[in-house]
């Protein structure tokens, strides 16, 4: 009894402690302390700072074009091809993450381009029911499951949760996400130049090139590229604004011109730690990770 507590309290003590924090704020917010305070304490601390709990219903059954009938702009229809590029970078990483901390073994490329691909249908369909945004990949369950092993949300009442218990989350949250990415880097001899290089000229731009775009947006209400189509301006200021994609960006494109036929340069690239892994049926293992329930492989198969 006494093992299986302390498993309890080792795989569940950040949500322990979050819900812990979240009842006190919102014992603090019913009594009435936070009623004279001032305005950006109550915004940070309260539980009920826009209703949602009391106003979002249990049940909720949305209907394809609810909002009205679509309407299709060739621009705006490439933009949001851009956005949807620079989502699946940053999914990319998610996926991988996942497989990772759920002791699965390396996604085999097919595995990844089924869920590239079922992540572009859930796309199609937050279009067709009126969803504010695409559907992505959430590094927060990510980071989640690497605490318990499980990853959910229920929206409304983890909307309410104060802000500073959200920003504490995330720091842990998101450690585990960039860890899980730096843990790759076993794989590479880090005692070369050209790894050396690699890695930290994409890291370096990947922070230095979406700062400078975000920066100057917020300062001037538009990005540094800033012409009369609003469709081209999107284009171009929404990859750069994103950290993954441009890190990502950088790095594919030096690993495969930076000396990439020598044949010891695979080696320090750690691809050869993958081969095995390049096919669904080269480790029997896959069946057991990436089999789809309900017998969708038939539908969907993997190669």
């Amino acid at each position: 009894m006494m093992h299986s507590g302390r498993n309890i309290l080792e795989r569940f003590g950040v949500l322990i402690s979050v819900a812990i924090v979240w009842i006190y704020a919102h014992i603090l917010t019913v009594s009435g302390v936070y009623n004279h305070t001032a305005l950006r304490t109550q915004i940070s601390c309260r539980t009920d700072r826009t209703g949602l709990i009391h106003s979002a219903p249990w049940i909720r059954a949305p209907y394809p074009f609810q909002w009205g009938a679509p309407s299709f702009h060739a621009g705006e229809a490439f933009a949001m091809m851009m956005a949807a590029f620079v989502a699946l970078v940053e999914s990319t990483g998610g996926f991988i993450a996942v497989s990772r901390y759920a002791s699965a073994t390396h996604m085999p490329p097919s595995i990844l381009s089924r869920g590239v691909g079922w992540q572009g249908i859930g796309i199609l369909l937050s279009g067709l029911f009126g969803s504010v945004s695409g559907s992505s990949v959430s590094m927060e369950n990510a980071g989640l499951l690497a605490l318990t092993r499980i990853g959910s949300k229920f929206g409304a009442v983890f909307a309410s949760i104060p802000a500073p218990i959200i920003a504490a989350l995330y720091c842990l949250l998101f450690a585990y996400v960039g860890g899980v990415g730096l843990s790759f880097l076993q794989f590479c001899n880090l005692n070369t130049f050209r790894t050396k290089f690699i890695l930290g000229y994409s890291i370096f731009l990947g922070l230095s090139v979406p700062q400078y775009f975000n920066e100057y947006e917020a300062i001037n209400g538009y990005g540094p590229v800033h012409t009369s189509s609003r469709w081209f301006n999107n284009i171009v200021n929404v990859p750069f604004s994103s950290e993954a994609f441009v890190a990502a960006i950088v790095a594919y494109f030096l690993d495969n011109t930076l000396q990439h036929r020598d044949g010891s340069v695979r080696k320090d690239r750690g691809k050869h730690w993958w081969d095995q892994f390049r096919t669904f049926k080269s480790d029997s293992r896959s069946e057991e990770f990436y089999s789809l329930p309900f017998n969708l492989n038939r539908y969907f198969p993997s190669v």
